[in-house]
């Protein structure tokens, strides 16, 4: 994909200039979307700049990326050509599409962008073909507001994990759920127990043993479909994603490199400060003649 021409970033919209932890997050979720969509029929819900759709279209049968901003659109269009990719200007709560278009819809981080929730799943619901599944990601209002303190001007409607559910199981009766969490990798697992993965984790002496990562997700993505047996197979119930550079790792580094640095200068400055305050509790002698000299001027 061709890195010349880039969309301005606002805020509002991933681009792929961002760096670090927000590129971990956000490319991670089409990672992890694009091993279910092997030659599928694939809507990517609020597609933004369109990365994520050029990404998921090396995978799937076609691929649709809609938007409601015409500048992202025609951004996409220019940067991401490909014979199984369209991208269009469409209202997520007005899908311009027949019943039953799609076997995979994917929507990471639009829910939260919306007052109408449910409009929002029921057109997904209605464009999904029967054996089709739905993949969306959305933040969890308890740690990504509460906890961490984030303020997204962007977001109109954050939802705590029970409102989250309670909503998928309204239009979804087959669904699994899954969290993310930036560690130095990007990491989504199951929030289900799954075997094969161990976590072990240290606290005040006592260590644990976990079937995954033992910490509150920042973001869930839903997996959901109409039947069981619809839902894509998962084997694996940990997956991890970072780039080649480790460019959070570095940045982590570069930044305790930095701290050291400045607390070896304070305390060299500490020193310099403590030897003054030494030199002029005890002065010597000649500086005392000089003061004597002075002082009868």
């Amino acid at each position: 994909m061709s890195l010349s021409n880039s969309l301005e970033f606002t805020g509002e919209r991933f681009t792929p200039e961002c760096v670090r932890e927000i590129w971990y997050e956000h490319f991670h979720r089409y990672v992890f979307a694009r091993a279910l969509v092997k030659g599928r029929r694939v809507l990517d819900a609020a597609c933004g700049e369109g990365y994520g759709a050029g990404l998921l279209a090396s995978a799937a049968g076609s691929v649709t990326g809609i938007d409601i901003s015409e500048q992202a659109i025609e951004h996409a269009k220019a940067r991401y050509p490909a014979e199984n990719l369209d991208f269009r200007v469409a209202d997520c709560l007005q899908l311009p599409f027949d019943d039953d278009a799609f076997d995979c819809i994917v929507s990471f981080e639009t829910l939260e962008h919306l007052e109408d929730h449910r409009g929002l799943l029921s057109e997904f619901r209605r464009v999904l073909a029967p054996h089709g599944f739905l993949l969306l990601s959305t933040p969890d209002k308890a740690v990504y507001t509460d906890q961490q303190k984030n303020r997204n001007e962007f977001h109109v409607r954050e939802l705590y994990r029970a409102e989250f559910e309670s909503l998928l199981a309204s239009f979804f009766p087959a669904w699994q759920l899954f969290g993310q969490k930036l560690l130095f990798q990007s990491a989504i697992w199951s929030l289900e127990s799954r075997s094969g993965v161990v976590f072990q984790q240290e606290h005040e002496g006592e260590l644990s043993e976990y079937s995954s990562p033992h910490h509150d997700a920042v973001y869930f993505l839903a997996l959901c479909a109409a039947n069981p047996d619809d839902l894509p197979e998962i084997e694996k119930g940990l997956s991890l994603f970072d780039d080649a550079a480790e460019s959070v790792y570095e940045h982590y580094y570069h930044e305790i490199r930095k701290n050291m640095a400045a607390g070896e200068l304070l305390a060299e400055k500490e020193r310099e400060l403590a030897a003054i305050k030494a030199q002029a509790a005890h002065p010597q002698p000649g500086l005392n003649w000089w003061r004597r000299l002075l002082g009868r001027r």
